[in-house]
This record gives structure tokens, sequence and C-alpha cells, in this order.
């Protein structure tokens, strides 16, 4: 449990830190040249977000057995503006991942559940196009918890290196693109967010995260501009 929650403080120590060195890289007001603004905001995350797995060479023999998921992400995002059409996009968030396998599976033959607790931080550069935005960049997660049900039971995943066990330490990449627009001179953001895991989280088999996420929430803009340049 010690290790557990070490693991938690250092990626939040990153996300935070992070944030502290652009802020100390030197601040600028946010208007420039030609009435452009440099894209600073701060996001609160709050979604519901579907979730299944990929089982490499075998996901074909999977595929008429599979069946997403729906968990919670809370967290936050800070986007900071390094060009009007540049930005740097840090995020920290609580996620709940999983996948279900309909009973007859190749895998445990009956009606299985697995879901994973995790930490995610994500690190995007941000294209901005006007209302229009694309990003992408890498995303690391650490799996405090998860659960594996069957047929109504519920039991704790290990993670350790028995060959049942699963992988705490999950990377991959996001791909994304979104609008921003107004609703009643509120800050609103559509993101539409795909994120392509790259680690096997399984010591049996292969078994990677992949899932889409659309986003819908308020964003508030920063008021000074920490890694514009000058």
């Amino acid at each position: 449990m010690k290790t557990n929650v070490k693991a938690v403080l250092v990626i939040a120590l990153v996300f935070f830190g992070g944030n502290t060195f652009g802020q100390t890289t030197g601040t600028r007001s946010d208007k420039i040249k030609n009435d452009q603004v440099t894209r600073t905001y701060l996001d609160l995350l709050l979604n519901v977000v579907s979730t299944n797995f990929n089982y490499g060479k075998a996901n074909g023999s999977f595929a008429d057995y599979k069946k997403s998921t729906f968990g919670a992400q809370i967290g936050a995002s800070f986007q900071a503006g390094i060009t009007p059409k540049v930005s740097l996009v840090s995020e920290i968030y609580f996620i709940m991942k999983g996948g279900e396998l309909n009973k007859n599976n190749p895998l445990t033959d009956e009606k299985t559940t697995l879901r994973f607790y995790a930490l995610e931080l994500p690190v995007l550069a941000r294209f901005n196009v006007g209302k229009f935005y694309a990003n992408a960049g890498p995303s690391m997660a650490y799996n405090f918890y998860g659960t594996r049900k069957v047929d109504g039971s519920t039991k704790a995943l290990s993670f350790n290196n028995s060959s049942e066990a699963f992988k705490r330490v999950d990377a991959g990449i996001q791909l994304g693109a979104g609008y921003r627009f107004k609703i009643k001179q509120k800050s609103v953001v559509l993101d539409a967010r795909y994120t392509y895991g790259l680690s096997n989280i399984s010591n049996d088999q292969e078994m990677y995260n992949r899932y889409l996420n659309i986003s819908l929430h308020f964003t508030k803009p920063w008021k000074t501009n920490p890694l514009g340049r000058k």
C-alpha cells in the first residue's frame, strides 16, 4: 500500500511541477500582435468514458465476445499557450478502465468483467486553428487497484510477477481534436480523444487498453501566459 501511495504522489508531483516550471519561465500579457490571443486555460474534467481491451494477435477470436464497460474520469487539464496556434497541455485525472467478455469466450468461458482504477497523466501538443484544435502526445497511467468479476463473484486483481497478475504501469498515445464555443457567456469545450495503449498490462497474454472518450466541459481562461515567447 505504501508503494502505491508513493507512486501516486510521484505522478501528481510531475504534473504540478511541470506547471510550476512553466510559470517560472516568464509571463506576459495574453494580448499579442493582430489581436491574437494565446490559448491558456484551466479545465475541470468530469466525464463518463467507455473503454475496452485489445488482445493483440488473438483479438480477432475475441471480436464476437468483447463488450465495452463504462467508468468515470475526474481530474484537471491545464493548457499553456506557447504561441497563438501552439499550446502544451498537461492533464491529471482518475479514470476507470476495463472491458467485458461474454459467456463462452475463448479465454475464460464465463462472463467476465475486468476493471482497473488508475491515475493517468497525458502531456499533449495542441495546435489551434480558430475555434478548432487538434492534439497528440504520450500518456502514462498507474493502475493502483483492479477487480475481476466472473458470473457475479468479484475478486481483487493481483499486481505482481505471477502469471495471472497484471502490471501497474500503462503507457500509450492520445490523439484527438476539439471545438471551443460559448453558451450564455460560458466557454465550453467539446473534445474527442482516442487512447491507443502500447503497454501489455497482462502477464499471461496480450492485453492493451484502448478507448474513445468524448468530453463536454466548461473551461476557464488563465490570467497569464506562462509559456509564451517574449
